[in-house]
């Protein structure tokens, strides 16, 4: 297990804050361990009973039913309302699988896990922990879905310091290693090169591509992968969606429009595969929207 302590100090330092904390990063690089895991044994340590933390994990089958909003907020609420003097703490991870709902009971509006969460932190005795994979699931404007009441922790994969903190040795060599396999933490139990290409490649092909392909119902996934191909091999250079098309039409010898690239590369950022980095205009203090640079949120994945 690495002790990732600058995370954990942040969700100490935003305990009983009074907004939601959403844990946010892409998949697999360690949102739930940080959660479930360190934090959940930072409380324990601290005396907080099992029973008062109350975890959700939403891509477990046996929590599904917990997808509906309301009722996981009914739940959560039959748990903590009688017992206003104990303080109770909410762990929901991956927060982007709950569904919106109809409230019949309630002239039939429509209610999301927003609107419910937004109603559980008014409880005193409450503290609310959320993980999601997903900047569209989480919505790409957190402050104002939770009304300006919310803390953003992002994590990335394992950085190097926290990479050379659990494999030790020779600093040069780990260096080599992290730059080429990269910070996802599984990979700290692989030995074999083999073993590592292996994972990377699945979790690359099997999870972000396909996560992003479903979510977004794309139909040309050849051409989200020319994109995602011409991005690795154009990291630190000035670019923009026309460039690209205009590369790709090259390449395939058909059409590919600057718009239908520009939708593709937004899903990517929205899934924290890649980031980007926009330039600014020092004497006109504004960004300019083109070119921009894109990197991989993971050297591995790259």
């Amino acid at each position: 297990m690495v002790k990732r302590d600058s995370y954990l100090k942040r969700l100490i330092h935003n305990m009983w804050n009074g907004e939601v904390k959403v844990i946010t990063g892409i998949r697999r690089c360690g949102k739930s361990v940080m959660l479930f895991d360190l934090f959940y044994e930072y409380l324990l340590s601290q005396g907080v009973p099992e029973d008062h933390i109350l975890k959700f994990e939403l891509d477990q089958r046996r929590y599904y039913k917990y997808r509906n909003p309301i009722t996981l907020c009914e739940y959560v609420e039959d748990a903590i309302c009688d017992k206003k003097e104990e303080k109770f703490y909410l762990f929901i991870d991956e927060v982007q699988y709950t569904t919106k709902v109809v409230d019949e009971e309630n002239g039939g509006i429509t209610v999301t896990i927003y609107d419910m969460l937004n109603e559980l932190k008014a409880y005193r005795n409450l503290d609310v922990y959320v993980t999601g994979s997903n900047s569209k699931g989480l919505s790409n404007d957190i402050a104002t879905e939770f009304r300006g009441r919310a803390t953003q922790i992002h994590v990335y994969p394992l950085s190097f310091e926290e990479y050379y903190s659990h494999v030790k040795g020779d600093e040069r060599k780990a260096l080599d290693t992290y730059m080429l396999y990269g910070g996802m933490p599984r990979l700290l139990a692989l030995e074999d090169e083999k073993d590592k290409k292996d994972y990377l490649t699945s979790l690359f092909r099997e999870v972000y591509i396909r996560d992003i392909v479903e979510r977004n119902k794309i139909e040309r996934e050849d051409i989200l992968g020319d994109i995602l191909n011409f991005l690795a091999s154009q990291i630190s250079s000035l670019t923009n969606p026309t460039n690209i098309s205009n590369a790709l039409t090259s390449m395939k010898n058909e059409k590919i429009s600057s718009t239908l690239v520009a939708n593709y590369v937004q899903h990517t950022i929205d899934s924290f595969l890649i980031s980007m980095a926009k330039r600014y205009d020092v004497k006109g203090k504004t960004y300019f929207q083109y070119p921009n640079k894109y990197y991989y949120t993971d050297v591995g994945l790259r």
